[in-house]
């Protein structure tokens, strides 16, 4: 059987990534137009699986946002059972409905490309975790657990594992579907220890754990489950640090994985789509290439010294969290301010303590190229923020020579911020994103640029999935840094890969533009009309 992808595993990577770029004269490989038919299901289910209803208790942690980034400031006392409940509506349940011309759709506090939210989300429970032992799938729609699993589990505490059901993102964006998978996982992963901050607890990534191994775990691998549904892609494994006793700082691997799989099972997978009017043979080619073996675990420990700028806000961490959007358009008039701006920058770096980069076990390989528009207190133009000071002479010898590289008056010393052109950017960034003028109407726009080379050549062509990941932990990042501002952000997975390096000077494939962002002026569409996320649970 011919391949789309030839090669060794790192070289179909980067034959994928080259091969799912937007340009000008064309876009990546996609189904010209929507089968309706088919659309996927936003919920999946396991059919037989024991249910249990979990209580709606998200509001009763009061945190105020700006106390998110003070460690020790959440003390809430709860049940185990209440607060596992208020985490997982905190990060992957519903935020609201949405309603126009008798169709409705369901908003998560998770966002996802297209809304269409390829991530499922499955969580772990061991000795003292308030729940009972075994592995359970949590469905947004019920606010409940699925039992997919009862068995006896050798570690104590709650694990959260995240996977992809790559199909729901390819019936709308085709090729270019496993990128998008990708960072919509580093939006879930931030939005889970944002979640866990609100409580007062923590997350880290168990990255030594290989795709197999979580496949193991969650019982994804179990082929007589799915019976034709859509199967599911492991993407990570995280341990929730909530206060019960632990027992070392170590999961055993291969024990757990073995007393899950020696485990009662039950349920079977719902189908998506009653057929598929086209598959992308091409996403399980780079998925089989950028799977992750097992490998040591690593510890990053140069977190930023200096203390997080501090932010106006009034607002509960809650209130945020449930009031997060993707703008669909901005007003073009709406400004921010220089400190604004540095806030949300700060807000990316890595601190100890600090969600979400804390749970982020690697160092920063992902910079932001910024394109300013109405920034008071800042010149348009193009600017360069440097997330790691090794990347600040790699990224000036990259640059086009005949643009500047100065620091920025009145920046912060430690926010590696500098300017490389003033000039109104605004057509360059609108048409740079697919023309769309979201990129252009607002505060600023920026692209993602990973160290792409320097990532697959270190640690192997798994890499290209946790660059991805870490550009969706920046997302929503800014995300909930604009709502706390009183603005808005969108992320933007259609942009013009190759003239966006050229527009910056960047030649080869050293840094490449991964994933897109906006910041302004909201414009709200007063035919849409907003309804309760739990409205139809009447007993809850």
């Amino acid at each position: 059987m011919s391949r789309l992808l030839e090669g060794d595993p790192l070289t179909r990577v980067r034959a994928y990534h080259q091969r799912t770029k937007h340009g000008f004269r064309s876009y990546a490989r996609g189904p010209g137009q929507l089968d309706w038919a088919t659309q996927p299901d936003p919920f999946r289910r396991y059919r037989g699986a024991p249910v249990l209803e979990l209580s709606l208790a998200a509001e009763r942690f009061k945190i105020p946002y700006a106390d998110l980034f003070r460690p020790g400031a959440a003390a809430i006392q709860s049940s185990a059972r209440e607060a596992i409940a208020a985490l997982l509506e905190l990060s992957f349940g519903l935020s609201a409905w949405k309603a126009y011309g008798g169709e409705r759709w369901a908003l998560r506090c998770n966002p996802s490309s297209g809304n269409l939210h390829p991530t499922e989300v499955y969580l772990v429970a061991g000795e003292g975790a308030g729940l009972e032992a075994g592995v359970y799938h949590y469905v947004s729609h019920d606010h409940a657990l699925e039992q997919r699993c009862r068995a006896e589990l050798p570690f104590q505490g709650l694990l959260v594992g995240l996977a992809s059901i790559h199909w729901r993102e390819a019936w709308k964006y085709g090729e270019r579907a496993y990128r998008y998978c990708q960072h919509d996982a580093g939006h879930a992963l931030a939005a889970l220890r944002y979640a866990a901050g609100v409580l007062g607890w923590s997350v880290s990534v168990l990255d030594a754990w290989s795709d197999v191994d979580i496949a193991g775990l969650l019982g994804l691998d179990r082929e007589e489950d799915l019976q034709g549904a859509e199967p599911e892609a492991p993407d990570v494994l995280c341990r929730i640090h909530c206060g019960v006793p632990e027992s070392g700082s170590a999961v055993k691997i291969d024990e757990l994985v073995a007393a899950a799989r020696a485990g009662a099972w039950r349920g079977a997978a719902n189908r998506l789509s009653r057929r598929h009017s086209h598959d992308w043979p091409v996403i399980e080619e780079v998925h089989e290439a950028a799977k992750k073996p097992r490998t040591p675990p690593h510890v990053f420990a140069s977190f930023e010294t200096a203390p997080l700028r501090p932010i106006a806000c009034g607002l509960s961490a809650v209130q945020i969290i449930k009031q997060r959007r993707s703008a669909q358009a901005f007003d073009g008039i709406t400004a921010i301010t220089a400190d604004t701006l540095f806030r949300m920058l700060d807000a990316t770096l890595p601190r100890s303590g600090i969600p979400p980069f804390d749970a982020w076990p690697w160092p920063p390989k992902v910079h932001l190229a910024l394109f300013v528009h109405r920034v008071s207190g800042l010149p348009p133009g193009l600017y360069l923020f440097c997330r790691r000071e090794a990347a600040v002479e790699k990224l000036h010898s990259a640059k086009a020579e005949d643009y500047d590289f100065e620091p920025v008056e009145h920046c912060p010393a430690h926010l590696r911020l500098f300017r490389l052109l003033r000039a109104d950017t605004r057509q360059a960034a609108r048409a740079l994103s697919c023309h769309q003028e979201i990129a252009s109407d607002g505060a600023f726009s920026l692209g993602m640029l990973a160290e792409f080379e320097a990532a697959l050549e270190e640690d192997g062509p798994w890499a290209y999935r946790h660059l991805f990941w870490e550009t969706g932990l920046i997302g929503q990042v800014l995300y909930l840094e604009a709502e706390a501002a009183g603005v808005r952000g969108t992320g933007i997975g259609c942009f013009f890969d190759d003239p966006v390096h050229e527009a910056l000077g960047l030649d080869g494939t050293e840094f490449q533009s991964l994933y897109h962002f906006t910041v302004g002026g909201p414009l709200t569409d007063s035919r849409l009309e907003t309804l309760p996320p739990y409205g139809h649970l009447t007993n809850r």
